[in-house]
């Protein structure tokens, strides 16, 4: 029984790099990695950002918080919160095949090698920074599209400053094989910069 248990603990501590690698939340939380191409390769048929569907929106209003640069723009009152909805896919009529999963992380780069158990902005707290989802979600702004839509709460506290983080996505197909992210698995990689802004009443 003792020699079984010491067997199984060994196979677990010798397993856990190769599932920190390929786990989506490599990037900064169970792993420091840079980015999402640290174990996924940019090799999907989604290359072509003018198709892409990459917005963050207002929950409320539905008003894009993009700016002319091709950055974002988050504004809340400290103290509050603000809940956007990040909306990823392509366009109906897209001549490559669907994405079938979209998975996106919100990051403060300067955060990933620190000790920090959050990763977002320091001082500011955010409910749901990461996700992979199906596509499917019904947008009505996008009609017919593959698009993903999900909701992210954000709250600048007593500390928070006004602060960038990088919005990493990662357009699917496929399955990924266990210890090696690339196998089975297309996609193409996006990046966008997103502002978060301290409004003090």
């Amino acid at each position: 029984m003792y020699r079984g248990r010491v067997t199984m603990l060994f196979a677990v501590v010798l397993f856990l790099p190769l599932v920190s690698l390929a786990y989506p939340p490599a990037v900064g939380i169970v792993g420091q990695n840079r980015d999402c191409l640290a174990c996924h390769a940019n090799n999907g048929p989604w290359a072509d950002e003018a198709r892409t569907i990459l917005d963050i929106v207002d929950a409320t209003t539905g008003e894009s918080l993009g700016l002319p640069s091709g950055e974002f723009l988050i504004e809340v009152e400290r103290g509050r919160t603000r809940t956007v909805l990040t909306q990823i896919g392509r366009q109906a009529g897209d001549d490559a095949p669907a994405p079938v999963r979209n998975a996106w992380l919100y990051v403060d780069p300067g955060q990933i090698e620190t000790g920090s158990l959050s990763k977002f902005a320091p001082g500011w707290s955010v409910n749901l920074p990461m996700a992979c989802r199906i596509v499917g979600d019904p947008v009505d702004k996008y009609p017919g599209a593959a698009v993903t839509s999900l909701p992210m709460t954000v709250r600048p506290g007593d500390s928070a400053q006004d602060a960038q983080v990088e919005l990493q996505v990662m357009l699917t197909a496929g399955e990924s094989a266990k210890g090696n992210p690339n196998e089975w698995l297309t996609g193409n990689y996006l990046v966008r910069n997103v502002k978060l802004r301290v409004i003090d009443p």
